[in-house]
């Protein structure tokens, strides 16, 4: 095997095998992998495909493997990656449903002790994304309330508006009228 396809395959195993708490905990530890041990991307670019990859159908950390991986090594790059990060999940989801059951481990003070004590530490992992992802996306006092707003009508549930992909569509849409307006403003002053 290639050593770029072996890094790629160890480094998602790793992220794969070794974060809890499903996608948003593991972006912390992705970021590490991919921005500052390995150098694959920019954190500016981590931002923008954490972004995509959150629009798209599918499980974060898959998708995210699946583009660093096509980045990489094309095709090969994004099968090697993206199996990289389901393997670990596969066999530790195979392992519990061959040795543990549901009444096993609520039977169990020890593995119910385990998974108390997972719990908060997962919010942890989900809450240090979140902040890294606040500063690289430069958030002022002027736009931190687009997110607050955002989790709030989400976390309402309020039918349609809790839907979050009107909130991908208005940020994209957002994002193209700022875009559009500074341009046009750019075009009067007619400074390049």
């Amino acid at each position: 095997m290639n050593r770029d396809y072996w890094q790629l395959f160890t480094s998602f195993f790793k992220i794969g095998a070794f974060t809890f708490g499903g996608g948003w905990a593991m972006i912390s530890v992705i970021e590490k992998e991919i921005v500052d041990r390995h150098g694959w991307i920019e954190r500016e670019e981590f931002l923008d495909l954490l972004a995509i990859a959150q629009s798209m159908p599918g499980i974060l950390a898959v998708n995210i493997a699946t583009a660093i991986g096509d980045k990489i090594g094309g095709m090969k790059g994004s099968i090697v990656a993206s199996l990289g990060t389901i393997l670990p999940s596969f066999l530790i989801i195979l392992a519990i449903a061959i040795f543990l059951t549901p009444e096993t481990i609520k039977n169990n003070r020890v593995l119910s002790a385990i998974f108390m004590g997972i719990r908060p530490a997962v919010v942890a992992l989900i809450i240090a994304p979140v902040v890294t992802s606040a500063k690289a996306a430069r958030l002022t006092i002027k736009t931190v309330w687009i997110p607050l707003v955002v989790a709030l009508m989400i976390s309402l549930n309020l039918g349609v508006v809790s839907n979050p992909i009107i909130y991908i569509i208005l940020g994209g849409m957002g994002g193209y009228l700022f875009w559009a307006i500074g341009r046009r403003k750019l075009d009067k002053t007619g400074k390049a």
